[in-house]
């Protein structure tokens, strides 16, 4: 019986060895790709959605210029002093969006 063991050990090692090697020789191909194609294809996907985030930072422009002339208007009916600070501020953020936006596409040319 211990002679069965030793030689089923001898068996599952050998499968195992065989197995490494399997794995190692059908992963070489995967190593050999080239890496400026790969560079190319995730700069033409990140271009394909550069269209589409634009106009969401549109879009969250003029929702956070609502906001803002929402929270500006009620300040300014309460009559608190401090209005010309908060506008300043709602709307500078509002025109910085929708300026990253333009210069971001300017400056990747798209």
């Amino acid at each position: 019986m211990k002679a069965f063991y030793s030689g089923f050990r001898g068996r599952r090692a050998t499968a195992l060895l065989f197995l490494c090697l399997l794995v190692c020789v059908c992963g070489l191909p995967v190593l050999a790709q080239d890496g400026n194609a790969g560079i190319r294809e995730a700069t033409n996907k990140v271009k394909g959605y550069f269209d589409t985030g634009t106009d969401l930072m549109y879009a969250i422009g003029a929702v956070v210029g609502i906001i803002g002339a929402v929270k500006v208007f009620n300040k300014w009916n309460a009559g608190e002093p401090d209005t010309n600070k908060v506008a300043a501020a709602w709307f500078g953020s509002c025109i910085f969006l929708v300026v990253v936006a333009t210069v971001l596409k300017s400056f990747f040319g798209i």
